[in-house]
């Protein structure tokens, strides 16, 4: 399981670096629910946190948060000493103190411009987060701390991004239209380089054989069948005077 939740997390992280440009340390903003869960089941955020989230982090509060937290009893006094060791930023609500999920709304606004993940188990507060597209929420199940996936709203709005990326500008229409016509014209002279006849390759013309009957006869051959017929007239001549003489007896 811890495993399959520290994916999830790279995934969720992955979407939010890249769409809404969320870059390290990450500023987390902290409440008194958040605090009070993780003290009951004994997780250090400070230390599991940075490991969850693969980087560095920036642990946040508000003056709002920690007055809220601290008038809901003893039982809270742990939770508010947590928050009291974080980053406290400045909010408009010095004189008059506002519920901690007010404060952080206001400090969120309607772009999260400052890149701010929250992290509570304040369920009004939740459900405001789900409204505004690129804010990472994070809670506590247990004793694990788990990054949400990312809301419909984020997902809308991830999608409306994507189409305007794939919609190409008026000069990039322009830069289109060139490249087609060169294109074009290169097709163009390259069909005229082909309908030329094309000359014969020298290497794939073939010689042309001549006839074995017209091919001379070795000059070996033609000497011995010359002595061969010296050699039977001179024995036809050597019977013919045996015979004269003969007769002539």
């Amino acid at each position: 399981m811890k495993i399959k939740r520290y994916k999830h997390a790279r995934r969720y992280l992955g979407f939010y670096k890249n769409l809404f440009n969320f870059q390290e340390p990450h500023l987390v903003l902290v409440d008194g629910t958040f605090t009070c869960m993780a003290l009951r089941h004994k997780t250090n955020i400070k230390e599991q946190l940075p490991k969850y989230l693969g980087g560095n982090i920036q642990l946040m509060t508000t003056k709002c948060a920690i007055v809220e937290t601290e008038s809901l009893g003893k039982e809270l006094f742990g939770a508010a000493a947590i928050l009291k060791r974080y980053k406290i930023l400045k909010c408009p609500h010095r004189e008059k103190p506002v519920p901690g999920a007010d404060c952080f709304t206001e400090l969120i606004g309607e772009e999260n411009k400052q890149h701010y993940y929250i992290a509570t188990q304040d369920p009004e507060l939740t459900e405001h987060v789900h409204t505004i597209p690129g804010i990472p929420l994070l809670y506590m199940n247990m004793n694990a701390i788990v990054l949400e996936k990312p809301s419909k709203a984020s997902n809308h709005y991830a999608e409306k991004l994507t189409k305007k990326k794939t919609k190409p500008s008026a000069v990039e229409k322009e830069t289109l239209k060139q490249l087609k016509g060169t294109e074009e014209k290169s097709k163009v002279e390259r069909q005229k380089k082909r309908r030329r006849p094309k000359e014969p390759n020298p290497l794939s013309v073939k010689r042309k054989k001549k006839n074995k009957s017209v091919q001379e006869t070795p000059k070996g051959a033609e000497t011995a069948g010359r002595r061969k017929r010296r050699n039977r007239s001179k024995v036809a001549k050597h019977i013919q005077e045996q015979m004269r003489t003969s007769d002539e007896r």
